[in-house]
């Protein structure tokens, strides 16, 4: 299965949250975070789930900060 990667910045003290949001999800997504002392975390999104992916994104923007990086 070939995921592709998306980098946020979010919150520390958010980044379990974060990673809990999305594992719940079974086979949308796998979080891994690249750098705790930046808060940097690694998105590896399944084919085929890149819609609800930006959807469960949207909804979690209302809770927490969540900056993209390209």
């Amino acid at each position: 299965m070939d995921t592709h990667s998306q980098f946020f910045r979010i919150p520390r003290k958010d980044i379990a949250f974060f990673k809990f949001i999305f594992e719940s999800f079974e086979g949308m997504a796998v979080v891994r975070t690249k750098d705790p002392q930046e808060a940097i975390v690694e998105l590896m999104i399944a084919p085929g789930w890149e819609q609800e992916v930006e959807a469960v994104l949207e909804g979690l923007r209302k809770e927490i900060e969540i900056e993209k990086i390209t």
